[in-house]
């Protein structure tokens, strides 16, 4: 079966088990402040689990766009280096909203995998979470009892709470899971040694392609654990991995997921893949960074200089060093890809092929850019190679790469394979100290510590504000947090006329008040679905009822800027061309910021 094929095969497999067929969402995260990125299937229904937003559809199934290059899932330094690893990855899924449970979802696991897939079912593993003294968690006997139906006992295998327990984040919905490998080593291997030793061990033939993972507690903010109330099933396959197993490849880059890419820059660096282990790796790397930069950009994200931008343009540097060192290539290249990737995957993801031109002008113009400075880090770097070697030394400071590092975008990787050209090092634990200091500062000033919600009363949080400014409102629930060692109070009231911050639009402000009391109401933001009311204090009774007053002066020149951001957005595609399009806004009181999509500087004119 082709990629393609094996895409559509799992859609219309669930399709069949009465599952509504989504969209992949974005991969580029816009409304959460917890993620930058899409990094798992299940992040567009978190305000399911969390039950902040209704249940539609109680069985869901899809193929998302994960990306994976930050946080507790950084695989960037394995990926082209092993054959497994990606920064993109598409993850097929299949979610339950308190209708099936464990019984359902593994049944069908097994179904497609062995009757559509044909996989050899002596090859499959199944791994279940053994429980965990600590938390109080006995092992899921519940899931090891439903796998004996299609397993022998010796390939169910415990699991411990880090490769068995699934968690949202530090709060939130968790639960045990449940994962299925698959041994792709020859007969003969599998001979010699059982693959049951090599489940969870790194083996790069021995590997995971489903988790699933039965959503049945809550993370408090204390640590503690309580119930769901209703359970949940979220699953996750690596397409790129089952593409592997099904096509009977040994690297998911054997797999036509990668080879037409693969081909592609072969031809354009006039090389083969497989004639050298150092090309062959930055073959890989290219062939990986691509995508995610592509997809990236179709998702509203340019590469920058701050946070999911800055991301992005560092994959897109490292695609250009490997390519620039390793094959040669000292003009843009990684641009001519996209037509490759196009035929790959365009029919799976149509915005590929409806922003072509713009993916393509957005990555030239990086090239460009990141070439030009790569020859002058690259002077830079031999003059104080020179200076180095005058002074008798061998060892090039840390706090010196790290300069090349900040300044010139240059990866400590390169500066290192430079230097051992001139038979140098580099003091690798300075440049660690500098980087710990820069990530420290980013840390300190985004660090939030969250308290638990406390809860007054039960309801719904309605949105008056569009009909009205002013409103009598309770309190439904508050909780306390700490931000660069300043304390603040959030609150749900309910109704509200308080807009919360979307769209780039800033939100509003206001007061609360009753006869004993006025509380100044400094930031209304949305989170998770809620709108979500930012105060220094709190009310001295917060169950009596408030009047929420919105500052209407402020509201106004919000608006107004507001419109002035459509004007603004219409006149561009008139002058520049309809390609223009909008990739965030900042509208506030004073100001507008309207940040748009255009593949060269807009002249003064």
């Amino acid at each position: 079966m082709t990629a393609k094929e094996i895409r559509k095969s799992f859609l219309d497999f669930f399709a069949s088990k009465q599952h509504h067929i989504v969209p992949s969402a974005p991969m580029v995260v816009k409304n959460d402040p917890t993620l930058m990125f899409t990094n798992a299937g299940m992040n567009q229904f978190k305000d399911i689990f969390l039950g902040n937003a209704p249940i539609k559809y109680p069985r869901i199934a899809d193929s998302q766009k994960c990306l994976r290059v930050s946080g507790k899932h950084n695989d960037l330094e394995e990926v082209g280096h092993d054959t497994y690893h990606h920064t993109m990855f598409e993850m097929l899924g299949n979610w339950s909203f308190g209708d099936y449970f464990k019984e359902e979802a593994i049944a069908w696991a097994w179904e497609y995998l062995t009757e559509v897939l044909k996989l050899d079912k002596s090859r499959l593993y199944a791994t279940i979470f053994e429980g965990d003294e600590s938390e109080g968690l006995e092992r899921d006997d519940e899931a090891a009892t439903i796998w004996a139906k299609y397993l022998p006992v010796d390939r169910i295998i415990n699991g411990n709470k880090k490769d068995n327990f699934w968690e949202m984040g530090d709060m939130g919905p968790c639960g045990p899971c449940s994962e299925i490998h698959i041994d792709l080593r020859s007969d003969e291997e599998r001979a010699k040694k059982p693959g049951v030793e090599l489940v969870n061990a790194d083996h790069p033939q021995v590997v995971e392609i489903w988790n699933n993972v039965f959503m049945q507690f809550n993370r408090k903010a204390d640590g503690s654990l309580e119930p769901l109330p209703a359970k949940c099933v979220d699953t996750g396959m690596g397409f790129e991995r089952l593409c592997m197993a099904i096509q009977g490849k040994q690297s998911n880059y054997d797999t036509d997921v990668f080879q037409p890419l693969i081909k592609a820059i072969g031809k354009l660096a006039n090389c083969q893949y497989g004639d050298d282990s150092k090309k062959d790796i930055a073959m890989r790397v290219i062939t990986d960074h691509i995508r995610t930069i592509a997809f990236s950009i179709t998702d509203g994200q340019l590469p920058s200089n701050a946070k999911a931008g800055y991301v992005i343009r560092r994959i897109l540097r490292r695609a250009v060093r490997y390519g620039y060192t390793f094959l040669g290539q000292q003009k843009p290249f990684l641009c001519q890809l996209i037509p490759t990737l196009i035929d790959s995957m365009g029919e799976a993801y149509p915005e590929l092929i409806s922003q072509q031109s713009l993916v393509e002008k957005v990555i030239k113009e990086e090239e460009e850019s990141f070439l030009r400075t790569l020859e002058t880090g690259i002077r830079l770097l031999e003059k104080i190679i020179n200076e180095t070697k005058k002074e008798g030394k061998t060892e090039l400071s840390g706090n010196n790469a790290f300069i090349l590092y900040d300044t010139y975008g240059f990866p400590l990787d390169l500066t290192e394979l430079i230097l051992r050209e001139n038979n140098m090092t580099v003091n690798a634990k300075e440049f660690d100290v500098e980087m710990q200091k820069q990530k420290e500062r980013a840390r300190n000033a985004a660090a939030i510590e969250t308290g638990d919600w406390i809860t007054i009363k039960e309801g719904e949080s309605n949105f008056v504000g569009y009909d009205t400014t002013e409103s009598e409102v309770e309190i439904l629930r508050y909780r306390k947090v700490t931000q660069k060692k300043e304390d603040f109070f959030q609150l749900v009231l309910n109704p509200t006329p308080f807009y919360g911050e979307m769209g780039g639009q800033c939100g509003d402000a206001g007061t609360l008040s009753n006869d004993e009391e006025t509380i100044s109401i400094i930031d209304t933001k949305k989170e998770n679905g809620l709108s979500i009311h930012l105060c220094k204090k709190l009310p001295k009774d917060v169950t009596t009822t408030f009047v929420a007053k919105v500052n209407e002066k402020r509201r106004i020149a919000i608006e107004n800027n507001h419109t002035a951001t459509h004007l603004l957005h219409e006149s561009l595609r008139e002058i520049l061309g309809n390609h223009v399009e909008q990739k965030g806004s900042l509208v506030t009181e004073n100001e507008l910021r309207f940040d748009f999509s255009h593949f060269q500087k807009v002249s003064s004119e």
